[in-house]
């Protein structure tokens, strides 16, 4: 005989709340483990396919962590110094782009030029605080990285975490599907399938979507001399896992930074708007169709604040794990509201009189 609703419900809901508690007690401590949980789940279908084509799994396995030993030894040593010197240089040169601003403000509109205005005041402040806070958040960001995230767990627990997690990957899931409560199995089991159905199109999809374009932008921005071109690539590759995020942020930026170093030459700033424009459209008419689908079920707003809600009260932790949340949260909402519609508490008695 199943349990009442009541103690069901007591008995997930305690799931859930313990859930919650270490995430936020553990914080940093599963940080490893996540990270590394999370790169076993983005390259299993790769592993899958590679057994499908006749290797066992240690040697599909083996293969993926030779590869991505490869691309992180070359992001090492070729992109990430280049990256952090470019948003060092950023930093340091946004207090000039500023000034050039104001001086092009005060020459199109000389009533504001002022030295009491309130715009040339406000710039004023903007590039102070750029040049003296600037440095200060980068570093304070790369070191307070690097003290809750030491070089041990980044280049050996998290490489080991993820090599054994994808090694046994499906028999994971196998043990986890043996311990389901055999009343409720099916359901459990058709839930998991929409759930990761949706962090599939989404988690995989999008995160490819997001190296892709990040890599055109980066490529593209520097083939055309653009200044800080790798920077504006990597935030705009990345700001792509939010739909239009990336697109907006990294071409207001981009278009920014192409006024001040082109100004007066405008094939390269026409040049680098284009270069966004046909990213924007290869992500929406082929990247997005084929690697994340129409549809999977995280609406934008909905994503924006399930990141917000778990990075504020988990940190970084919370933010590796809000989308996986975000999917399990709304495809058991859509499932719960499936069960209201056909509920005698949604129906009532129009059933009966419709008989």
């Amino acid at each position: 005989m199943a349990l009442p609703v009541r103690d069901q419900v007591k008995y997930w809901g305690l799931a859930a709340a313990v859930f919650l508690v270490v995430l936020w007690v553990l914080g940093d401590v599963i940080l490893p483990f996540v990270l590394g949980a999370a790169i076993a789940y983005f390259l299993d279908p790769v592993a899958d396919r590679l057994e499908r084509a006749g290797c066992s799994r240690a040697v599909a396995t083996g293969i993926i962590t030779v590869f991505a030993l490869l691309i992180f030894v070359l992001l090492a040593l070729l992109v990430i110094p280049t990256l952090v010197s470019q948003t060092a240089d950023l930093i340091e040169t946004a207090p000039a782009m500023l000034q050039n601003l104001q001086a092009v403000i005060t020459e199109r509109f000389p009533e504001i030029g002022d030295s009491n205005s309130t715009i040339r005041r406000s710039l004023a402040t903007i590039a102070e605080t750029i040049q003296s806070k600037g440095g200060e958040v980068l570093n304070t960001i790369l070191g307070s990285f690097s003290g809750v995230v030491n070089a041990l767990v980044l280049f050996v627990i998290v490489p080991v975490v993820a090599f054994y997690l994808l090694l046994d990957w499906d028999r994971m899931v196998a043990r986890i599907d043996a311990l389901l409560p055999r009343d409720h199995a099916p359901t459990i089991r058709k839930l998991a399938s929409d759930i990761d159905s949706t962090m599939a199109g989404f988690i995989r999809g999008q995160g490819t979507v997001c190296l892709i374009l990040g890599a055109y932008y980066a490529v593209a921005l520097m083939l055309v001399g653009l200044n800080f071109g790798l920077v504006v690539g990597f935030v705009a590759g990345a700001l792509t896992f939010i739909p239009y995020v990336g697109a907006l942020v990294g071409g207001i930026l981009a278009i920014g930074l192409a006024l001040f170093q082109f100004w007066g030459d405008w094939l390269w700033i026409v040049l680098v708007w284009a270069i966004f424009q046909s990213g924007q459209f290869v992500e929406g008419n082929i990247l997005t169709p084929k690697l994340v689908g129409e549809s999977v079920g995280l609406h934008p707003v909905w994503l924006i604040f399930a990141l917000s809600a778990f990075g504020a009260l988990f940190g970084f932790v919370g933010l590796l794990v809000a989308v996986p949340v975000a999917a399990a949260i709304g495809v058991i909402t859509r499932f719960a509201i499936e069960q209201y519609k056909d509920s005698r508490l949604y129906r009532g008695l129009s059933d009966q009189d419709d008989a």
